[in-house]
């Protein structure tokens, strides 16, 4: 009996296109083929027919499969051109269920995590109608490594990591539509509208940063003094009184000081400090945003497409290991080709570790492949490399000096600190500021007495860097989702700035939260719910009873906060309508230019078309006064401000006086022009970028 064509062929499925073209030339020597638009690829290999093809992600959202307003529980996954309109994942999915239909094996080859288990899942259950298949586990995309998963493909795909990621889909789909739907409702009430969301992490990320925002508002400065002596014995050098001081009688004591006589004592210490651990994601964010300033976010994406291109491991990871399995040698062999003056610091064979760990993924490191590089994916890179190279540095040996003076019985100090061996600071950047002191012992002379007045500072706000920190030390969110996190609060317009700054949208919602549904913004729930999904995900047995046990108490605690939503619901669509109408009017001002040259009663504002997506500007006046000015078709459009005598006004162009408009747009620098249409700086091309 003929065999026919489906049998012994392989259907590899992988989560990007990348990945399938960098999966399918590790194997073999493919054949790029194309199905209704999508690039697939065909090789033989030990006798088989192999089919590489690719999804984009996620190719399933859930859904509400019934019901009506909140609370929703009835909830379904569906194919995302189903789903959200103008989808297009289909042409993926109608390639993938063709593929299916050729083949008698299936082995996942997504990310290895429980976004990527996930993905893989449901292209096996809905597409190719498959319980089970073979899995793939890769933390890098090089050929050695993708040869070798290959050869020891897993006998199943990871139904841990699967059920623990589907019941996080499923938790923040009925955390976000149910309480989202509650805040809109609670504002229709009041005859208003805006779209409000929050979840099951949002709700508590928000808590902290208004937290923190009411202990700025809240604080009271208060005045303290330091003190310092000038002190001489052939040698000059200024000590300084450890404490401060925060009664202002008690600097009598030091004003009689000056022309006493002082003993001096120096002691040295060395001090071993060894190098920073390896990158897990959060560590990469942190120093990414330190020294580049990239956002928590913007560096998860370019430390993705690193990794696509196989110049670094798989980043969302908590790990700070270097096991030997990546062979360590042979990166550092592979790096000093190009980087031969950094490896040549790499004495030890052993390197540093920090104390995280991840069953998934070893740390983020260098492959070890090398392609040309620019911009950001060239400052990440070579951060990640300086990274690693450095863990297997020698400490760096610093020498810390202090000199204590005593006078009266009263104590004072100066500390220098000088680098004696960079060590791994040769290799990686490090803020150390060196301070010399001279050797000072014995008698001394106090020939000037100083005293600083200073107030007590306010704590700092989040950095968006430091808020990823905090929500990891609490364990909110997963490593994957924490940028996110914080992305949707800015595009909330719950927090503003560099320094996250609450938003008087931000702290009303919190506040309302606070006093009708506490549990919403509740850290500790989130917590548990965290640490239930990472007991699925370690777990062997009972996966769906556990799952589902989960999503019952989620949809009973939905309950309780529909309770207390609905019989305060007026009141806080009162509250938060308030604060809407606020911004409202704050951004009415904003957006006001100047009066309309063409009626004069009314005002030129910059307006937004939803149907087109542009901005434009018109005459307030409207129906009156149909005078409106085009504006550029791409960016975020803000009028120019300067400050002029302490106050800010808008910018005037030097030609025809019209205000300067901004058009600014992500990754480029602010556009500034003139929008009058009249203007010879616009016939002219003058136009400042």
């Amino acid at each position: 009996m003929q065999k026919s064509k489906k049998d012994n062929t392989v259907l590899i499925i992988t989560e990007k296109p990348a990945a399938a073209q960098k999966i399918a030339t590790a194997l073999g020597k493919p054949e790029k083929k194309n199905l209704g638009g999508v690039a697939y690829y065909e090789l033989e290999r030990d006798g088989k027919r192999i089919l590489v093809g690719c999804a984009v992600g996620h190719l399933f959202s859930l859904k509400q499969a019934s019901g009506k307003g909140w609370p929703v529980f009835d909830i379904t996954w569906e194919p995302n051109f189903k789903v959200k309109k103008k989808d297009w994942s289909k042409k993926y999915y109608n390639a993938l269920q063709k593929l299916c239909k050729e083949a008698d094996s299936f082995i996942v080859a997504t990310d290895y995590d429980v976004e990527g288990e996930v993905i893989g899942w449901n292209v096996l259950r809905f597409i190719c109608k498959k319980e089970n298949a073979k899995r793939m586990k890769f933390s890098t995309l090089t050929s050695s490594e993708l040869q070798e998963s290959y050869k020891n493909v897993l006998p199943e795909i990871d139904f841990g990591q699967a059920y623990a990621g589907e019941t996080r889909h499923k938790l923040d789909w009925l955390y976000g539509i149910n309480l989202s739907r509650a805040l809109m409702e609670a504002i229709k009430k009041t005859g208003s509208f805006k779209i409000l969301s929050i979840g099951r992490v949002q709700g508590p990320a928000l808590h902290l940063v208004v937290e923190k925002e009411k202990l700025i508002n809240n604080f009271k400065p208060e005045p303290f003094w330091q003190v310092f002596l000038l002190v001489k014995n052939g040698k000059e050098v200024e000590v300084k009184f450890p404490k401060d001081i925060t009664n202002k009688s008690e600097l009598a004591k030091f004003k009689i000081l000056k022309d006493k006589e002082a003993t001096a004592f120096t002691t040295k210490e060395q001090e071993k400090i060894n190098p920073p651990a390896p990158f897990d994601l959060t560590t990469l964010q942190t120093e990414a945003y330190k020294f580049h300033s990239f956002s928590p976010s913007r560096t998860l994406q370019i430390a993705q497409q690193l990794y696509l291109g196989g110049l670094i491991s798989y980043p969302r990871t908590s790990s700070q290991k270097i096991p030997l399995s990546i062979n360590p040698k042979e990166i550092m062999k592979k790096l000093s080709k190009k980087y031969s003056k950094l490896t040549s610091y790499a004495k030890n064979t052993k390197p540093i570790e920090g104390k995280k760990s991840d069953p998934a993924h070893p740390s983020i490191y260098p492959t070890g492949e090398y392609k040309e590089l620019t911009g950001e994916e060239k400052k990440l890179y070579e951060l990640i490399i300086k990274r690693f190279i450095s863990c297997f540095c020698e400490p760096a040996i610093l020498e810390n000096k202090k000199i204590e003076v005593t006078v009266d019985s009263l104590k004072f100090i100066a500390k220098g600190i000088q680098v004696k061996e960079k060590g791994w600071m040769n290799v990686y950047p490090a803020k150390i500021q060196e301070k010399e002191l001279p050797d000072l012992n014995g008698k001394v002379n106090i020939t000037e007495i100083r005293i600083e007045e200073k107030m007590t500072q306010p704590p700092k706000r989040y950095t968006p860097a430091s808020l990823v920190r905090e929500l990891e030390k609490r364990d909110l969110g997963t490593k994957a989702t924490r940028s996110s996190i914080i992305e949707t609060l800015f595009d909330r317009g719950y927090v503003k700035g560099k320094s996250i700054e609450a938003t008087k949208l931000g702290i009303s919602l919190v506040d309302s939260l606070e006093k009708h549904s506490p549990i919403i913004i509740d850290e500790k729930l989130t917590r548990d719910f965290e640490r239930q999904m990472e007991s699925i995900q370690t777990s062997k047995k009972q996966l769906k009873e556990k799952s589902e046990k989960i999503i019952k108490d989620a949809e009973k605690t939905l309950k309780e906060i529909e309770k207390q939503f609905r019989e305060k619901e007026d009141e806080i669509g009162k509250e938060l309508m308030k604060s809407v109408n606020h911004i409202r009017d704050k951004e009415r001002e904003e957006n006001t230019l100047t009066v309309c040259p063409k009626c004069g009663k009314g005002n030129l504002r910059i307006m937004y078309n939803k149907a087109s997506k542009r901005y434009f500007i018109a005459c307030s006046a409207y129906p009156e006064c149909r005078n409106t000015y085009t504006l550029p078709p791409y960016g975020l459009m803000k009028p120019s401000i300067i400050e002029i005598n302490g106050e800010k006004v808008n910018e005037k162009c030097p030609d025809c006086k019209f205000p300067l408009m901004l058009a600014i747009k992500k990754g480029k620098r602010p556009w500034k022009f003139c929008f009058n249409p009249e203007c010879k700086s616009r016939k002219q091309g003058n136009q400042s970028q």
